[in-house]
């Protein structure tokens, strides 16, 4: 039973790209693979007598299984077994085992672990077939009959239930106590808004369908490609729930097709396909269909009130900010909703509160910006309405209360170019020539609304390793367990690299996507330039020592007392500073050392004494163009200027990307996307791309990004933050407010369906 597991090369920048530096625009290393089909997926990789799963979920939100009718299924030609509960290989029973790495407090789901339901479409059993098709045709035979209970998935009708979270979750920091008094200057201010806001479930719908590959080995060891975000969190997982021991298990993810935070945690086809390998002892793979996409986490419904005052120069007198989000009955999920609200602008009395209410639903999930996505946009849309109120300008109040340290601790930021992001944004878009008044440009039968909003995003380092090889050959290999979910990780990491040891990008491979790199963390939260980036440096740093060391060993050697400071590497050479003539290939030490190659491993641990005396974070200020057919309902998005401070940008081209790719998503989640349930079964109905609507290309028009100038050193030794949220935050607050401007009605709830604009007045969850 021989497998297919080699790994494969990774991607190099195309042979003649030549020394490319930080800070310039540089295309994806990685895009040929990609567009030419030579990229594998976790659902692409061969193996020799593959077997094909494929699950069967519960049409019920809550019981137990009482009976599962599986002839007719075993009956299809090629089908091997069908798995179940009832005779799945051996899990831990201890629900500790089956926490990853970013669980929230409380019991995660186990999969085929008892005959329990908790909620609709959790599977319940594992057809394994010969074919994909005798597996589907088989799943489609298997009969389940429940002892149904009760069920309860209507946060909204829930609200009464809502506590305070149980335990929170490595990350989250609690809303803080009340700042001065809140309620109190609130009522005593001469100005004054209160509004409600209803977000509803959002589903990732990545392009690329969840899959594992599990790759059985002669000696039993599990070669296993995943979709994940973290491929050491996914061996992390599947050794503790088999008990395999660590040796046992590789997890690859070299290809990512998109993720969103959806691959942060293992969803269920990874257990799935690794208790078929361990039950057959054979190869096996379990893809999940368009439709079972909707049948784990998702972006979590939320309810809002933020009620704000103001002295009549627009001075803020008060901020209250509540939200209440959805959780599972299994888990407390938790997220930062409401504190930026205590954070965006000088205040000196501010109330921040957070609940959660459980339901019948599987845990939600971090989906991009989680958190900020929903309570930004409260806060934001709550601010273009007091300044309605005030008669002022959007941006002038903004301006009015801009905290030049932050207001919740009084400590400085790291780094904060918010101001120069609203001068940049405001200057391209031409909001000096916004008419005051809604409805006042009309162009054929759409009215003409301007409208904008502020985002803000943590700035985070983690630890992590790196390890790199300089071969005689010139050759530099680099390599960490980072993941590449589409943000540019290879190519980034391959300039840094290539710029610390002065060589042509061509010449440099970083490797990623494989458990048995050197250690690093899930790639989320914007994080991943600023802590693999730093450790590359490093590790690239101790080979420049390297090379120095053995340069100064070279008979008569011109660097017999020079420091690393005195030299400079470039063109593939190492030099002295200002003294061209001492140029010596790296490839000569090498060889003088005796042919040998030279390796490094550096280990990044943030300076938290350092980081912790200030805020990180990333900002932006976002300028929205819309066109609003009153008749028809439509909102059509034209323009939109994105002015973002994320630090130094390593590579404008991916970074750019990565805001493009937010400003979309945002208008997605603006216009678009909403899971609708049926509560009366406790499911989504529209769990498929023909009915989940998402951003369009006939959706989209012009996308105008700007880079704030910034360098930020104690987020990081690069000066870089990092782009991944920060593009969407805001967005959705703006196209709100444009949509106002154009109209002169405030439409608080998301996505803001054509319905929504027509009707006189807008019909609120809350209510």
């Amino acid at each position: 039973m021989k497998s297919t597991t080699a790994f494969p090369p990774a991607p190099v920048a195309e042979p003649g790209t030549g020394h490319v530096p930080t800070g310039s625009g540089t295309p994806r290393i990685d895009g040929r693979a990609k567009v030419t089909g030579k990229a594998r997926y976790a659902a692409e990789w061969p193996a020799e007598d593959l077997v094909y799963g494929v699950a069967v979920n519960s049409t019920i939100a809550k019981g137990r299984i009482r009976e599962l009718l599986t002839e007719r299924a075993l009956a299809v030609p090629g089908v091997l077994r069908i798995i179940t509960h009832e005779n799945r290989p051996h899990m831990r029973g201890n629900g500790l085992f089956h926490k990853d790495m970013t669980a929230p407090a409380g019991r995660p789901f186990r999969p085929l672990y008892d005959d329990k339901v908790v909620y609709s479409g959790q599977p319940v059993a594992l057809v394994l077939a010969e074919t994909f098709e005798a597996a589907r045709q088989a799943a489609r035979l298997v009969e389940v009959r429940y002892d149904v209970e009760p069920h309860d998935t209507n946060m909204v009708a829930a609200l009464h239930r809502a506590r305070e979270p149980k335990k929170m979750k490595a990350g989250f920091s609690a809303p803080p106590k009340d700042k001065g008094q809140p309620g109190d200057a609130y009522h005593a201010a001469p100005h004054r808004i209160s509004a409600d806001f209803y977000h509803g479930v959002e589903h990732h719908n990545p392009m690329e369908l969840f899959a594992s590959t599990v790759i059985r080995g002669d000696d039993g060891h599990l070669t296993i490609y995943d979709k994940t975000q973290g491929s050491q969190n996914s061996r992390w997982y599947v050794s503790h729930v088999f008990g395999l021991p660590k040796r046992r298990v590789t997890v690859r993810n070299p290809y990512v097709g998109g993720a969103f935070g959806a691959g942060l945690r293992p969803q269920y086809q990874l257990p799935l396909a690794v208790m078929g390998a361990l039950a057959l002892e054979r190869s096996v793979r379990v893809v999940l269909t368009r439709q079972q996409m909707f049948t784990f986490g998702h972006r979590a419904e939320t309810v809002q009130r933020v009620r704000l005052s103001a002295e009549a120069d627009g001075t803020l007198r008060s901020i209250s900010h509540d939200a209440v989000g959805e959780t599972s009955r299994l888990e407390d999920y938790v997220e930062v909703v409401v504190n930026w609200s205590g954070q965006l602008y000088s205040c000196d009395n501010v109330h921040l509160g957070y609940k959660v209410v459980d339901v019948d639903n599987y845990t939600p999930i971090d989906m991009r910006a989680p958190g900020a996505a929903h309570g930004v946009h409260a806060l934001e849309v709550a601010m273009d309405e007091l300044a309605v109120e005030l008669q002022m300008d959007p941006l002038a109040l903004r301006l009015k209360n801009y905290a030049e340290v932050n207001p919740a601790d009084g400590k400085p930021y790291s780094s904060k170019a918010l101001r120069e992001c609203y001068r940049l944004g405001a200057e391209r878009f031409g909001w000096a020539q916004r008419a005051p008044q809604p409805r006042s440009r009309r162009e054929g039968h759409e009215w003409v609304g301007w409208g904008m909003a502020t985002g803000q995003w943590d700035a985070m380092q983690m630890f992590a390793r790196a390890r790199a090889v300089l071969h005689p050959d010139g050759r530099l290999v680099v390599g960490s367990a980072a993941s590449d979910i589409g943000t540019g990780t290879y190519t980034v990491m391959s300039m840094i690299a290539a710029e610390t040891l002065g060589l042509p990008l061509e010449q440099v491979t970083f490797e990623l996507g494989d458990s048995t790199l050197p250690v690093a963390p899930i790639e989320g939260g914007s994080s991943h330039v600023s802590t693999i980036g730093s450790a590359v440096e490093g590790a690239c740093i101790k080979l420049r020592k390297q090379l120095l060391a053995l340069a100064r060993a070279m008979p008569g050697s011109p660097y017999a007392r020079a420091r690393l400071e005195d030299v400079v590497f470039a063109q593939g050479t190492l030099a002295l500073a200002g003294d061209p003539a001492t140029a010596v290939p790296l490839t000569t030490l090498l060889a003088d050392a005796g042919g040998r190659s030279i390796e490094a491993r550096y280990l990044l641990l943030p300076d938290l004494l350092t980081q912790r005396k200030y805020v990180r974070a990333t900002h932006s200020a976002v300028f929205v163009e819309v066109r609003v057919d009153e008749e028809l309902g439509t909102v059509r998005v034209m323009r939109v200027v994105s002015a973002i401070a994320a630090g130094r940008i390593l590579n404008t081209t991916t970074a750019r990307s990565q805001i493009v790719g937010g400003v979309i998503w945002g208008i997605g989640g603006a216009l678009h996307e909403h899971t609708e349930a049926d509560h009366r079964f406790g499911r989504f109905m529209n769990h498929d791309l023909a009915q989940y609507h998402v951003s369009v290309n006939a959706d989209i028009h012009d996308i105008d990004v700007i880079f704030a100038e910034e360098d930020d050193r104690v987020v990081s030794s690069l000066g870089a933050k990092g782009v991944g949220e920060i593009g969407l935050v805001g967005v959705s607050a703006a196209i709100s407010n444009a949509i106002y401007h154009a109209i002169g009605k405030r439409i608080r709830n998301t996505p803001i369906t054509p319905d929504k604009v027509m009707l006189h007045d807008e019909a609120t969850p809350v209510e």
